[in-house]
């Protein structure tokens, strides 16, 4: 009993700390308090970026300048765009009369790439450079880092959306509950601008945030490139983390060698100690300019025209465990940011310090003393003995505080793929499997028919599908031994929890406690994979690194700030995509030079789009970010079926009692004024007539996106049910359908954002809408229906508290004398999808199978893992 009070209370301090930051009625935002911070240059000219790059047309008169027509401009858009190679593109235009009638300006590939090479502005241009490691020359291509963050800085584009000076974010007047979200909310940028301030006061901090991670650009032959991404901290990081929104700039290639060939190294040693002074001496090639321009500062241009003297300075480095092992010259199973022995990594409770900078430091400038020193100096600094790392002469920078998580590689691909073992181990691959197979579809679930244990290769985004079940699937099932699963189910439990809340894209500093809940639950209860012969030990760099999660939301921002799964998509666009369109001969000269013609085309696109039909300014008002989920639901113009009959909804939809269920939403409509009684309203309809028999029926309800932060993002389907019959295939085509019905959330009028007090499950069978004149005749003038009603079949209520042991409500259906109740609601009732986990027991019956489990079984846990909005609420 103290347990479930013990439990009853945290779960009310937890989804009111949520309800903070998803309820944001009033944001307390303070100011940086010197008020010079972030602001323009007096009496200095302004000319917007659209206005410069127009005085650079030829043409003022054309829009499409240099380009003859608008034809002319699309089909040069087209060749650039659409992966069509340069051979192919001559072919077409040599095909007599495609170029008279088309009106083109050019005829070949080779006249094409003249005009865009000769006439349109666009981002810095590669350049070709050498690097002498160890007696050998190695090519590195990159651009100028000023040049390459003045072009995202001054982008058009971001004009309205950048953030110039740090702010601090509160719940409430008082100022107790702080807020972090984007990269100004964090306490990195406040302290910076602080120490800044004490040398060059009135500065526009410009956080510069690389990343790093070597790809393979083809399937075989291990062909590999070594890109290097740059973005700046002022543009939101909604902005930012959409590749689409190009708020990425491809900075550089570093040589990919592994020194295997090279005369002078002998062994493995020396030949990853000189593979660590190459990358370092090409970083700092690439990124010395930082250390003049972080210090003095430069006057730049934003998008609108407005100047400002801005210090970029290095914030941030996002990369997998290797390139931050890489980056801050540690060693390989030892933390990258603090100096606990690795031999501690698996404790929750042993103490830790961030490496101290200035130790390193003056380990570093040991190198003039000799050799033996350096190395020695170096060894005591916890270091490895690598010369001039590239972040040791930048103004304002701490590698080891740079370093930011990584969810995709330290969780999804790290803790999350190694857990997928261990259960199979625990629980047995075949019964996983099993249960895979005979889980409910639903929008957010993907179903594993072949299983998951034997998976190879497995991607990021396919262990988080995984883990929007993978909880639920281990409930019952038999451990051996018999052994309790209670540990079991906690300990993954508190590893998908911590998931989870990792990537809130707004944190308070009450939520962050939550972050630390989570891990303390997983490593309480850890040691029942020991006890299974699972495991010995968990001194893994990966589980050690979620203790860093805390202090680094805290430091930059949430961890949608630094994600490397952006830099994943970035791969494709900027290096695989790249290389395909080469001869594969001398390809980085080709891959610079294609980049550089495919970034002029998608800036021209830009400005033409700003000549004709949007050169007005935009000022949209800032608004933080939280967690609420604005959605539209939307329904089909038309009818799926225009008019079923009472019969067919109940043979083919299971709708059993839909002739009796609207007799009676009808009586209560015609009667709201009155406290009906069961046996009151059973009487009342059963008096009411109905002139019709059959209905319009829809068997699709999607939710879509919102635009809530004016950024421009596109309308997406986010959740969506079903409610359809069977379809019976054709012997031509294996297309038939089994019927789908799906469980859905309906709010009775009082639920609120979090928390499942008045919410309701229930499964959907049919969606329908009355006609017009049908509706007039059965509803009073004041209260006519809504256009779409639902019939549904009720679950029971949520119980008070979910299960203590996997965090999860467990419900059944809603039975009166044997059949199932069910009644009419409008769908605006219905709030999004529900998925339902059916109690599998300890052995899963083999006659459930994925489209009839729904109906097959009696008892279900409400998944409240499927996305964050359900994360949110069912918890």
């Amino acid at each position: 009993m103290d347990n479930d009070d013990s439990d009853g209370t945290d779960r009310k301090s937890r989804q009111h700390a949520e309800r903070q930051i998803f309820e944001q009625d009033r944001v307390t935002t303070v100011p940086y308090p010197d008020s010079r911070a972030g602001k323009p240059i007096t009496r200095a000219k302004v000319q917007d970026a659209n206005t410069t790059y127009s005085s650079s047309m030829s043409d003022s008169e054309n829009p499409y300048s240099p380009f003859s027509s608008r034809m002319d401009w699309e089909i040069a858009q087209w060749a650039k765009l659409r992966g069509l190679s340069s051979t192919a593109f001559s072919d077409l235009l040599s095909i007599e009369g495609v170029n008279e009638h088309l009106g083109l300006s050019y005829k070949n590939s080779r006249e094409l790439n003249d005009i865009i090479d000769k006439q349109l502005p666009g981002r810095p241009t590669f350049r070709r450079e050498q690097i002498i490691v160890a007696g050998e020359a190695f090519d590195i291509y990159h651009r100028d880092v000023l040049e390459c963050i003045k072009a995202l800085y001054g982008d058009p584009d971001f004009a309205d959306y950048l953030v110039f000076a740090p702010e601090r974010h509160y719940t409430d007047d008082d100022e107790t509950v702080r807020l972090y979200s984007d990269m100004h909310t964090g306490k990195w940028w406040w302290n910076t601008q602080k120490k800044l301030d004490e040398q060059q006061p009135g500065a526009t901090i410009v956080p510069v945030i690389i990343s790093t991670d070597k790809t393979q650009v083809t399937m075989f032959h291990n062909k590999t490139a070594y890109p290097v991404y740059l973005t700046i901290g002022n543009i939101p990081k909604e902005i930012r983390r959409k590749p689409s929104r190009c708020a990425h700039v491809l900075l550089a290639y570093l040589p990919t060698t592994r020194l295997e060939h090279t005369k002078p190294i002998t062994n493995k040693a020396s030949r990853r100690r000189s593979a660590a002074n190459l990358y370092h001496a090409c970083m700092a090639r690439v990124l010395s300019p930082l250390e003049n321009a972080g210090l003095d500062g430069l006057s730049m241009r934003s998008g609108d025209g407005i100047l400002r003297r801005c210090h970029p300075l290095f914030a941030c480095f996002i990369g997998d465990y290797p390139e931050q092992v890489l980056a801050t010259t540690v060693k390989t199973t030892e933390c990258p940011k603090c100096d606990i022995p690795p031999d501690k990594l698996e404790s929750a409770t042993a103490p830790f310090e961030i490496h101290d900078l200035h130790a390193v430091l003056d380990a570093l400038a040991t190198i003039d003393v000799g050799d033996l020193e350096f190395v020695q100096a170096c060894r005591d600094a916890g270091i490895k003995p690598v010369v001039h790392p590239f972040w040791e002469r930048l103004p304002y920078a701490n590698i080891f505080q740079a370093v930011t998580p990584d969810i995709l590689h330290q969780l999804y691909q790290g803790l999350v793929k190694h857990l997928l073992g261990w259960l199979a181990q625990a629980c047995g691959p075949n019964e996983i499997d099993a249960r895979c197979r005979r889980l409910p579809p639903n929008h957010h679930i993907r179903l594993f028919m072949k299983g998951i244990t034997g998976l190879s290769r497995v991607s990021g985004a396919e262990h988080a599908q995984i883990c929007c079940f993978l909880l639920g699937i281990i409930i019952d099932a038999r451990l051996p031994g018999n052994m309790s699963s209670t540990c079991l189910l906690r300990a993954v439990r508190g590893l998908l929890d911590f998931l989870y809340l990792a990537q809130y894209p707004c944190h308070s500093s009450e939520t962050l406690s939550l972050l630390d809940e989570a891990l303390v639950l997983f490593h309480d209860n850890k040691q029942i994979f020991v006890d299974l012969g699972i495991r010995n030990h968990f001194n893994l760099p990966k589980l050690h690194a979620t203790h860093h999660y805390i202090s680094m939301i805290r430091f930059f921002g949430t961890t949608d700030n630094y994600n490397t799964e952006y830099t994943e998509q970035l791969h494709i666009d900027l290096a695989k995509d790249v290389y395909r369109a080469t001869n594969r001969k001398d390809e980085f000269t080709q891959m610079t030079r294609w980049l550089e013609r495919k970034e002029k085309i998608v800036c021209h696109a830009k400005f033409i789009r700003w000549r004709l039909h949007d050169n007005t300014p935009h000022h949209p008002s800032p608004r933080p970010a939280s967690l609420s989920f604005d959605r539209t639901r939307t329904l089909a113009k038309h009818p799926s079926a225009k008019a079923v009959s009472f019969q067919t909804l109940i043979s083919d939809y299971g709708a059993t009692y839909f002739r009796e269920a609207l007799a009676r939403y009808i009586a209560q409509q015609n009667h709201l004024d009155e406290s009906l009684s069961r046996s009151r309203l059973e009487a009342l309809a059963a008096n009411v007539h109905l002139p019709f028999h059959s209905v319009a029926v829809y068997h699709k309800i999607k939710w879509l996106s919102v635009d809530a932060r004016g950024h421009g993002d596109p309308l997406i389907t986010v959740d969506s049910v079903h409610v359809m019959p069977c379809r019976t295939g054709t012997r031509q085509k294996n297309d038939a359908l089994p019927a789908r019905f799906d469980t859905a959330l309906i709010n009775n009028g009082t639920g609120q954002s979090v928390g499942v007090e008045g919410y309701r499950v229930g499964q959907i069978r049919a969606i329908f809408s009355i006609r017009e004149r049908d509706a007039q005749f059965l509803f009073p003038p004041t209260h006519q229906p809504p256009k779409h009603l639902a019939y549904i079949e009720w679950f029971k209520p949520f119980p008070s508290t979910p299960d203590s042991r996997h965090g999860m409500y467990k419900i059944n259906r809603l039975v009166h004398s044997g059949e199932r109740v069910a009644s009419i609601i409008p769908i605006s009732n219905i709030v999004r999808s529900v998925h339902l986990i059916p109690k599998f027991g300890p052995v899963a019956p083999r006659h459930w199978t994925s489209n009839n489990v729904l109906e097959e079984c009696d008892t279900f846990f409400v998944n409240c893992y499927i996305d964050r909005h359900s994360f949110v609420t069912l918890r």
